[in-house]
């Protein structure tokens, strides 16, 4: 599920450690925006050290890396690259060549560390004018990106443009593209973040807007903000009946370990990953009843 995902500094291991308790979908350490530039070493321990406890964590874990052009990245990866990393989010990307790179680079750390091949996805955020350009060709880079995520500040810093919460039209081409082009490529949209934590209205009302242009989800930034997300982006009449057919589809074989593992569904490939969407937008659609 794309409903939520959070944000979570990787220089407080306070932080890091209440993160256990969140019920967002997918969990994000960061190491960029959030983490001072004297204190990226000292994050990345802590991310080493709260994956060794993965199993105390819930959700999903993501892990945002410095951008590519910060020279950064690539010893992010080496450092954190592990068991218990279910997928990558890259901030700033401007076009594919950069996803294609960072996976060569994952595939490595994946055969030597023991890593079944392809398991740690990847989530791209497009914040500038080249990456809002490029936006499909990056969603279609790879078969790991699964995601694009909006990032509206950057965006709007790389435009000139200043922040305002009314109508966003500084910002309303590109964050009305971006859903398009990732439903084109075939793989989810996540809106950006809502910056003002105590205006919870306001995130709401941002919500029902990015749900209408099409996001599965929303970046957010503090546990207050997982539950109105959440109660915003429920499932959709399409999105229940495509579940209940990947179930028909793939029962016999989750459920009793026979027939086929990977099934083509309305023109595409469905598998265990694909099963394990279904149920959970299965059981949201029971629990809103």
């Amino acid at each position: 599920m794309f409903r939520s995902l959070i944000f979570v500094p990787s220089n407080s291991r306070r932080f890091i450690d209440k993160a256990k308790t969140l019920n967002a979908d997918i969990t994000c350490f960061d190491l960029e925006d959030s983490v001072p530039i004297n204190e990226k070493t000292a994050a990345r321990e802590t991310i080493i050290q709260a994956l060794k406890q993965r199993t105390d964590y819930k959700t999903n874990v993501y892990i945002r890396i410095n951008s590519f052009d910060s020279g950064m990245a690539f010893t992010d990866l080496k450092q954190i690259i592990q068991n218990g990393v279910d997928g990558i989010v890259i901030p700033k990307v401007d076009d594919e060549n950069e996803v294609i790179d960072i996976i060569r680079f994952i595939s490595i750390l994946e055969d030597e560390r023991g890593i079944k091949n392809g398991s740690i996805k990847l989530m791209p955020s497009i914040e500038t004018a080249k990456g809002v350009v490029n936006a499909y060709s990056i969603a279609k880079a790879d078969q790991r990106v699964n995601a694009l995520i909006f990032g509206v500040f950057d965006f709007l810093y790389d435009m000139g443009l200043d922040y305002a919460e009314n109508d966003g039209i500084e910002y309303v081409y590109a964050r009305a593209k971006i859903p398009v082009d990732a439903t084109a490529a075939g793989v989810a949209a996540i809106d950006a973040i809502w910056q003002n934590v105590d205006n919870i209205n306001g995130l709401m009302k941002d919500a029902r807007v990015a749900k209408r242009l099409g996001y599965s989800g929303k970046s957010i930034i503090h546990p207050s903000q997982i539950d109105p997300v959440h109660n915003i982006f429920i499932p959709t009449k399409n999105e229940i009946e495509w579940a209940k057919k990947v179930i028909e589809a793939l029962g016999q074989t989750m459920e009793r370990g026979s027939g086929k593992g990977a099934v083509k569904l309305e023109g595409k490939m469905i598998d265990a990953v694909h099963y394990k969407q279904a149920k959970a937008i299965l059981n949201i659609d029971s629990e809103m009843l």
